[in-house]
């Protein structure tokens, strides 16, 4: 079992240019998007979260029973749900705006026990900014780590969410020790301020760095440095592939055994090289659709 731990939301997604374009409503949330395509690449995934009793948080757990993903420990509350506004530039990236104050996925607690059954636990983006709920996630995080669990980090940064950058800098430093696979993009490791060598010295066993469409970079604590190219699709836009490729590398790890530090550490060149092919792959298909839209199982098949 894969525990997903974070926020889930809806994405209001712009259907023309201009302030006033119409916006249609997407199911979203890096750490939703990643559980859905833990469950579409058929990893049994279980979702850690908050969501409101209203009807757009009705179908967020909608949208994860129908990708298989266990929604028995998710807590409920009366809140609204986070509204994220995306705007999408000509070259498909998409930037947003949050509405937060007083949702229900801020207010999320700390459970007492995982899953039975939980092998690794991800987290990410806005849960692990917005208090209350952000400490309740850091004191999840540090204790899966405790426990031995295999504990994945995409930090996904949203500056517009973060109103001292550098208490948040150095928050995320502090949790580099409890961290076993951190996961960010080129844009993120610049507006952290440091660099992979650095964060695998505090505690990772590997840092994995995508670069859009000029593919991703894994390096790992040997000193050794791997790299695949992105593959060449028609961009509809990018929302979501950031999170596919967590998912892909949580299934892709799971699938050989490699959901542990020292299994993580002990992965040779064909095996990264095969791992980063197989996220990149996913990571474009989720970009040739509209919205986080992460392919299923079938449509990587031989790819």
């Amino acid at each position: 079992m894969i525990v997903v731990a974070g926020e889930a939301l809806i994405d209001l997604v712009p259907q023309g240019t201009g302030a006033l374009a119409g916006l249609r409503p997407a199911l979203g949330g890096g750490p939703y998007n990643t559980a859905v395509a833990l469950g579409r690449l058929g990893s049994p995934t279980s979702f850690c979260s908050r969501t409101s009793h209203d009807a757009f948080g009705e179908a967020l757990l909608d949208g994860l029973r129908q990708a298989g993903v266990d929604v028995s420990g998710v807590q409920r509350g009366a809140e609204p749900t986070t509204l994220a506004v995306a705007t999408i530039d000509r070259n498909g990236s998409a930037a947003y705006s949050f509405y937060v104050d007083g949702t229900a996925d801020r207010l999320f607690t700390t459970p007492a026990a995982l899953p039975a059954g939980a092998r690794a636990v991800s987290f990410g983006t806005c849960s692990l900014v917005l208090e209350p709920g952000a400490s309740a996630y850091e004191e999840l995080m540090r204790a899966a780590a405790r426990q031995g669990l295999f504990t994945a980090l995409d930090p996904n940064i949203r500056a517009g969410l973060i109103p001292d950058p550098d208490a948040y800098r150095a928050r995320f430093e502090n949790w580099l020790p409890s961290i076993t696979l951190l996961k960010l993009s080129e844009e993120d490791a610049r507006w952290l301020g440091g660099s992979p060598r650095e964060w695998l010295a505090a505690g990772p066993s590997a840092v994995v760095v995508t670069r859009g469409g000029d593919g991703l970079t894994a390096f790992t604590r040997d000193g050794a440095e791997y790299s695949v190219p992105g593959e060449k699709v028609d961009v509809v836009d990018t929302i979501g592939a950031g999170d596919t490729v967590n998912a892909a590398l949580l299934h892709g790890l799971s699938a050989q055994d490699a959901l542990s530090g020292e299994a993580l550490a002990a992965l040779g060149a064909d095996a990264w090289t095969r791992l980063l092919r197989f996220a990149a792959r996913a990571a474009a298909l989720t970009c040739s659709r509209a919205g986080a839209e992460p392919p299923y199982a079938a449509e990587l098949a031989g790819r």
